[in-house]
């Protein structure tokens, strides 16, 4: 597995995986994870997390058929408490998909916006005003990865926590992808400006289409919440404002699905 904020390749061996083994005890709770903790389930959100060596990992309950479908072994140091489905279904939010795996462990550092702008330059970044729902921010990370971009911004409140429901939507790119956490957007905005990028936020009622707004330089894509869209405070932050030529039979797109298509327009250009 390669290093936050590079992309993953395939076909390159896995990393060793650490811990120490034991059993699970009955009645571990609602699904909760432990104060400030944060708990990730499903095989491609653990074994991410599991092999980003970023991420500090305390226990793992898993079943022995969620351990055998994991890329790689699991040390026989390693902590897991071994389980019953039934028994992990209680650890997750209702209906999960755990795939017999729930990990619990530290939430990610803080990225830096300065760090991931002094970056390639080639690479979008994707700014989210506002998007609140984990599914689509989990989507959009793995598309935001799959399409090279160097980093997702977002604010800090107004914007889902890292979770497993976001991690699970995300299928590994949340232990991949650099997500900025801001206080301000528009001084976030401002400050990619600085840094030489052409901002262009997503709008259907734009005159023109994304394909023309396009520049030949960095690109940061700003793109707002479903329903309301982009705040106006954050489309004056930016430097033009464009569509994605859709059939007039389908009045808009989901947020995840747009920033996909606009990711793939960028790295096509």
């Amino acid at each position: 597995m390669n290093k936050r904020g590079e992309h993953q390749g395939g076909g390159k061996p896995a990393r060793a995986l650490r811990g120490r083994a034991g059993r699970m005890k009955n009645g571990r709770g609602s699904g909760r994870a432990s104060s400030g903790m944060v708990r990730l389930w499903g095989r491609h959100a653990v074994e991410a997390a599991l092999k980003n060596p970023d991420r500090s990992h305390r226990k793992l309950w898993a079943t022995r058929e969620g351990v055998d479908s994991l890329d790689g072994e699991l040390p026989s140091d390693f902590s897991v408490e071994w389980a019953q489905p039934a028994d992990l279904a209680r650890l997750v939010a209702r209906d999960a998909p755990h795939q017999g795996l729930v990990l619990e462990c530290e939430p990610l550092d803080d990225v830096f916006l300065a760090d991931v702008l002094d970056g390639d330059p080639a690479r979008p970044v994707l700014v989210l005003d506002q998007v609140t729902d984990p599914h689509n921010v989990g989507a959009i990370m793995r598309s935001a990865l799959a399409f090279n971009a160097c980093a997702i911004v977002t604010q800090d409140r107004h914007a889902p926590p890292e979770s497993g429901t976001l991690a699970k939507s995300a299928s590994g790119a949340l232990e991949v992808l650099p997500w900025v956490r801001v206080v301000n957007l528009a001084r976030a905005l401002e400050e990619i400006a600085e840094a030489g990028y052409w901002r262009i936020g997503l709008d259907g009622e734009a005159e023109a289409t994304l394909a023309e707004a396009l520049p030949a330089g960095p690109v940061a894509l700003v793109l707002g919440a479903e329903g309301d869209g982009m705040r106006h405070n954050i489309v004056q932050h930016c430097d033009a404002i464009a569509k994605l030529p859709i059939s007039s039979e389908m009045e808009s797109l989901n947020v995840s699905n747009a920033a996909a298509i606009a990711l793939y327009a960028i790295a096509t250009r």
